[in-house]
């Protein structure tokens, strides 16, 4: 098992994939890294498809566009984890929403999805987040149902190649301190 910084800085967005087999096992490491994310009061407002039907896949790929470049891998790869949030739960209290943003479950699903990429990174897997989808059809798809919103796709395999790493900011160029 790596250190967390070298999980953190190794992990790359991954489009291919081997036809290889995810084992349960792993699937199971990578929900419970969900179940252990942090979550806004604990709401825990995520619900998590898996899918590992190649028809199902196939027509989760199809709410792509054929311009987003995850769609090529995501064809292929052996297990897709969708991300689905419950709405008006995450950053509410008494019914209310209580942040200047309104519903906090983007930010809830975002460190539960970081959790997931981190996890499978460890466990030899690759992932990519996968935004750009028809959203609608995708509930449609998946079934998901009111008061639920589907946020994020993660294809996700055994890499098929190494990505080499993309140019990083320099700490000097986003920290600021004491004022922005």
């Amino acid at each position: 098992m790596a250190d967390l910084k070298s999980i953190i800085q190794e992990r790359r967005s991954i489009r291919r994939y081997q036809e290889k087999e995810v084992p349960e096992e792993m699937v199971q490491q990578i929900l419970d890294s969900v179940r252990w994310a942090p979550s806004w009061a604990n709401t825990q407002c995520w619900e998590v498809v898996v899918i590992k039907d190649p028809g199902v896949r196939e027509a989760v790929t199809e709410t792509l566009p054929k311009t987003n470049p995850a769609r090529k891998g995501m064809a292929m790869a052996p297990l897709v984890i969708v991300l689905c949030a419950k709405l008006r739960s995450s950053g509410f209290y008494k019914d209310e929403v209580t942040t200047k943003h309104g519903d906090w479950f983007m930010f809830d699903l975002g460190i539960a999805t970081q959790n997931i990429c981190l996890t499978a990174h460890d466990l030899g897997l690759g992932t990519v987040v996968v935004g750009m989808f028809d959203n609608d059809r995708a509930k449609e798809v998946l079934k998901v149902g009111e008061g639920y919103e589907v946020v994020a796709i993660l294809p996700m395999g055994f890499p098929a190649k190494d990505s080499p790493v993309p140019k990083r900011r320099e700490i000097s160029e986003f920290a600021h301190y004491e004022t922005f």
